[in-house]
């Protein structure tokens, strides 16, 4: 089975009776009405050999990364990041050097994000697993099933340079050009964005945070709002631009199809398309079911786990 229909059979077992519940599972993040607020619960995951190598990134990165992905589903939701639970698992000839330095990354990324992180657990395993459960808050929830007929579909920031980054990681290059350099940091710290996090609860209609690949992404806003999706312009990153031209790849495959850049996918209004002039808009909804580059249906594709 694939990894969504894993989730899918595994969630029916888990009835929610709770009316506190407002959103369960299927989102970015679940979210739950405790004393009229709407707090947010998420958690991600950072697996070795699955999610990193551990002789290929810096560890200060990798705690800034758990983070960053962890404050991305917050984010794509409308809220803000409070307060995380780290729960870690590693082999006993673990060098505590390694430790303490992803725990600076952590500290360093919880200090940008403005959370706090108050507790957790450890345990033992044959390779390292850093799991971060974050809660947040939104004064209104952005879900991916609420996307309306007309709406314009924006994302915050190109796509495709994560993907780029891990290949000439895996490479192993020694001397890398300016842009090589550039693309690493797409892969290795990825920055959740934050920064437009305000607009997207006021204005966005529906919301996701790029993990699995825009077009896998996108997918899920179609599938939940039950809405066609209609992409009319792809952005191409120039850095991402010069990756291809020095590899000889594909760049829209990397855009369309890249995961982990943790940019958000997200539709506005036309009245509210004004206030995301930084943005990238790349499409429109109509009613309909799936994805369209233009008059071409596309593959519903991305990252899967399993």
């Amino acid at each position: 089975m694939a990894e969504f229909e894993i989730i899918k059979k595994l969630t029916s077992i888990l009835s929610i009776s709770d009316k506190d519940v407002l959103i369960g599972f299927g989102d970015d993040c679940a979210c739950v009405n405790v004393n009229g607020k709407k707090l947010l619960f998420t958690a991600d995951i950072q697996v070795e050999n699955r999610h990193f190598v551990r002789n290929k990134i810096n560890p200060i990165d990798l705690g800034w990364k758990l983070v960053s992905v962890n404050v991305s589903d917050i984010v794509a939701c409308g809220g803000i990041p409070r307060w995380g639970l780290i729960s870690i698992a590693v082999p006993k000839s673990i060098e505590i050097s390694f430790l303490e330095e992803v725990y600076n990354g952590i500290n360093e990324a919880k200090n940008f994000y403005k959370l706090e992180i108050i507790g957790g657990n450890t345990s033992s395993a044959d390779e390292i697993i850093f799991d971060l459960f974050l809660t947040g808050e939104t004064e209104k929830f952005i879900s991916r099933s609420n996307a309306e007929e007309g709406d314009l579909i924006f994302i915050s920031g190109y796509t495709g340079l994560s993907r780029a980054g891990l290949e000439i990681l895996l490479q192993d290059i020694k001397n890398l050009e300016d842009f090589e350099k550039e693309l690493l940091k797409y892969h290795t710290r990825p920055v959740a964005r934050i920064d437009i996090q305000e607009r997207i609860q006021k204005y966005a209609n529906s919301c996701i945070d790029i993990s699995d690949g825009l077009v896998a992404d996108l997918g899920h806003i179609s599938q939940m709002s039950n809405k066609k999706i209609v992409l009319e312009n792809i952005p191409i990153s120039p850095l991402l631009e010069k990756f291809a031209k020095k590899y000889s790849k594909d760049p829209l495959e990397y855009t369309l199809y890249g995961g982990e850049d943790y940019q958000l996918a997200f539709t506005v209004s036309k009245e509210n398309a004004k206030y995301f002039k930084d943005c990238l808009k790349i499409g429109h909804i109509e009613e309909g079911k799936g994805i369209y580059l233009q008059d071409v249906p596309l593959k519903i594709k991305g990252f899967e786990h399993l």
